[in-house]
């Protein structure tokens, strides 16, 4: 009987591993943004936004959505980093007319960051 209960959850426990893997396959992260930032041609607001990507290297199209509105759109870079970062980094750059311009974002706990290349601002 002992082993009747070990095999059911060793087979549960395999069935669970695979699903876990779909789930992390999800190109999408969340992120806090402080101080108000341009991405592409909007200005985002300090706040808490969903980021999703699509494509990989330098043809990956990233959207930023607050609730269930898509709220900017911008080309990026998916980089993988040497290094986890322990908490989330949202890099910027001095725009044009004292605007800051988002560069990178590091994920909290993963090897991935995004690069925008936004030397146009």
């Amino acid at each position: 009987m002992k082993l009747l209960k070990y095999m059911a959850l060793l087979s549960t426990l395999a069935l669970a591993f695979p699903l876990s893997s779909f789930a992390r396959d999800k190109n999408e992260h969340s992120v806090t943004i402080s101080d108000p930032v341009q991405v592409g041609s909007t200005q985002l607001q300090p706040g808490d936004y969903k980021v999703e990507w699509q494509g990989t290297g330098s043809a990956t199209q990233v959207s930023f959505i607050q609730g269930k509105k898509t709220v900017a759109t911008a080309p990026a870079t998916l980089k993988i980093n040497d290094d986890q970062v322990t908490a989330d980094a949202v890099m910027t750059d001095a725009g044009n007319s004292n605007t800051k311009v988002l560069k990178e974002i590091d994920f909290r706990r993963q090897k991935e960051a995004l690069v925008f290349d936004q030397s146009g601002m």
